[in-house]
């Protein structure tokens, strides 16, 4: 079944590694139907139209769900949107893969794929790296892991959304998770898994640079560490409360550990100073996510 396609991608300060995820997609044997950029200001948005001539650009206001909601405003004519970030490499078939399974089954309502390296959670890799990285594991495609199979939510970085559920039933990110918006992608996933399944798709692959330039600071992120999850498991629409303990909990565990030696990557000691600044506000019941802009 053939499928309108639109490629959503949300930046902001990246110009330079937008243009190389633009010259990726290019590649992609079943080209996006449209690609829509949305930045900030017109210098996160710098060369695009050269990367990719058929790219549309829009500017909003910056925050990563005000910006994918501007996108899913400007996908009218599309049936499924694929949100890659502004650093995300996706192998050639990308695209063609997710058209194959989601075309297939209609009961498909998000569809993240396979992240064969995370840069993420370390110092990121080059697009030299990312590139020399995808065309190896390319090269060796175990067949037999290749099986559509449940999973939790989507993956911000590479997810597909069926447009028709969200336009049925009004659902948008939450713009109440401000700038980064950690876990954003597992609250829209959550909500949509209420008319459908949320799958992983191991045969859409990609590279994820994890770049960290454009990103915002240790306090910040370590304060939307805990304020998120426990926001988000309050308003009982499939976000767990042992699941945002236990993330919680895995995130101070780790900041508390490297703390004293941190990576030269990562502001230990900004995000343990968020975590502990966000348990005071819970204490004191006055946590919210926005209280980051305030940092």
């Amino acid at each position: 079944m053939h499928l309108n396609i639109a490629v959503g991608i949300p930046t902001v300060g990246r110009a330079h590694i937008l243009r190389e995820t633009l010259i990726e997609i290019a590649r992609q044997s079943r080209r996006p139907d449209s690609i829509i950029v949305c930045g900030a200001t017109a210098g996160d948005v710098a060369g695009a139209a050269e990367a990719y001539p058929e790219v549309r650009v829009m500017l909003t206001e910056p925050g990563l769900p005000r910006q994918r909601n501007a996108i899913i405003g400007a996908a009218a004519g599309a049936d499924v949107l694929v949100f890659f970030d502004d650093d995300f490499f996706p192998d050639p078939g990308y695209l063609a893969t997710i058209e194959q399974h989601m075309g297939r089954d209609p009961g498909i309502v998000v569809a993240t794929g396979l992240v064969v390296a995370d840069g993420i959670g370390g110092p990121g890799l080059t697009p030299a790296e990312g590139r020399t990285i995808l065309s190896r594991h390319l090269a060796f495609i175990d067949v037999q892991s290749q099986a559509v199979r449940p999973t939790f939510s989507g993956y911000g970085c590479n997810m597909a959304v069926r447009l028709a559920p969200m336009r049925a039933h009004g659902l948008r990110f939450d713009e109440r998770l401000p700038l980064y918006a950690w876990q954003e992608d597992v609250d829209l996933s959550r909500h949509l898994a209420e008319f459908g399944e949320v799958v992983q798709i191991p045969a859409a692959r990609g590279v994820h640079l994890g770049v960290k330039s454009g990103r915002g600071s240790g306090v910040r992120l370590g304060y939307s560490q805990v304020a998120n999850p426990i926001y988000l498991c309050g308003k009982r629409r499939g976000y767990p409360f042992r699941r945002a303990i236990t993330h919680v909990a895995k995130n101070m565990a780790m900041n508390i550990a490297r703390a004293f030696r941190p990576e030269p990557f990562v502001d230990r000691r900004g995000r343990l100073r968020g975590n502990l600044l966000a348990l005071r506000d819970l204490a004191f019941g006055r946590m919210i996510p926005e209280r980051i802009l305030d940092l």
